[in-house]
């Protein structure tokens, strides 16, 4: 398995978002919940849409989910961004389906589909760096930190063991060695 790093860049994020709103509302929501909610994207492609809208047609306040990885109960309020993108995109998608429907068939897209749409958008977008989908759960606790949460936060968000695997997941370990040989200059 390739190693992928977060999008550490926020105008990098919001031009993702453009691109893939223009082409696919549905891959639009896929980033957006996917970097809002640091779920694995084994558990993103299985949500369906009863697990983000009532069926009064309302968004749900929050999704709780049992990850297939840990099989932990995972429970977490939607963003306001998240909850926007929904509001978009749901009108649209039968109340019965998975929420990330593949075009074929009656499954999800699958997670070779998921890499492709993201790998495009970060292309386009000028991002270098490799990509995958794990990309979105990576960028959710490198953002977060940027943002100043507490670094045991994401420790039990991710269910790390340690803050050192948590720093080392995200991006941090490598982004703090660069610092040094960037900025020591003898």
């Amino acid at each position: 398995m390739e190693f992928v790093q977060p999008i550490r860049d926020k105008k990098q994020i919001e031009a993702m978002k453009k691109i893939l709103k223009s082409s696919s509302t549905r891959d639009y929501v896929l980033f957006v919940l996917g970097i809002n909610s640091g779920l694995r994207i084994s558990d993103l492609l299985r949500l369906r849409v009863a697990d983000v809208q009532n069926e009064n047609g309302k968004i749900r306040d929050r999704i709780e989910i049992r990850e297939k990885k840990t099989g932990k109960v995972k429970n977490f309020p939607i963003s306001d961004t998240a909850t926007k993108a929904l509001r978009e995109f749901l009108p649209n998608v039968p109340k019965e389906a998975f929420l990330f429907a593949s075009r074929k068939g009656d499954g999800p897209i699958t997670r070779q589909q998921a890499y492709r749409v993201l790998n495009e958008a970060a292309r386009l977008v000028g991002i270098r760096e490799r990509i995958g989908t794990h990309t979105l759960r990576k960028t959710f606790g490198y953002q977060g930190y940027q943002a100043g949460y507490s670094l045991d936060r994401l420790v039990k968000i991710f269910n790390h063991s340690s803050p050192r695997i948590t720093l080392a997941y995200i991006g941090m370990t490598q982004d703090d060695t660069d610092e040094i040989y960037l900025n020591l200059n003898l």
